[in-house]
């Protein structure tokens, strides 16, 4: 897997095509299939403690990103849904740093976290298969980003797994885990 694109955080196009060069021309349906299980290989092993363990100050440990992935299934999947069934709806864009603080993602376990990222993925997954071509190409107005297709947010996604798992490496490589 290519790593990550650096990026300007502030600049939403460059956000977006640094994901976009991680599937590249890639179809997402399989690499969010298969998502969850890859990302239960990069955190095989791993301890309790571990995962609770940030790279650096500031940063997220592997259970904050973990938790992260869940969460955004929950995003994604209101995103995807919305578009499908709303006339060109407006998608709200969200704080991640906020949702990580008072959503507690330094809670709970690395195994209800892998749970509720691959339950919330197996339904992501099933909807997405369940759209005919006109459905995927249907699309709304991102608060920040503007017009996504049902395609763009599958793609962008199967993108943010991708890179999550190379910072779950990462800080596994960092703490030496």
């Amino acid at each position: 897997m290519p790593p990550l694109p650096a990026y300007d955080a502030s600049d939403p196009a460059a956000y977006v095509a640094s994901r976009l060069a991680l599937v590249g021309d890639r179809d997402p349906l399989p690499l969010l299939e298969g998502a969850p299980e890859r990302v239960a290989e990069a955190v095989a092993g791993l301890s309790e403690n571990g995962a609770r363990q940030p790279e650096s100050d500031g940063a997220w440990s592997v259970l904050q990103v973990l938790r992260h992935l869940a969460d955004s299934e929950v995003v994604y999947g209101y995103r995807l849904r919305l578009i499908v069934a709303a006339d060109r709806p407006e998608i709200p864009g969200y704080d991640q740093e906020a949702w990580a603080g008072a959503l507690h993602y330094h809670r709970g376990t690395v195994a209800d976290a892998l749970a509720d990222y691959a339950a919330g993925r197996r339904m992501t997954v099933a909807f997405l298969r369940s759209l005919d071509a006109d459905e995927w190409e249907r699309f709304g107005f991102h608060s920040e980003r503007g017009q996504e297709s049902v395609r763009r947010i599958a793609t962008l996604l199967a993108a943010h797994d991708l890179g999550h798992e190379q910072q779950i490496t990462r800080v596994r490589e960092t703490i030496g885990a």
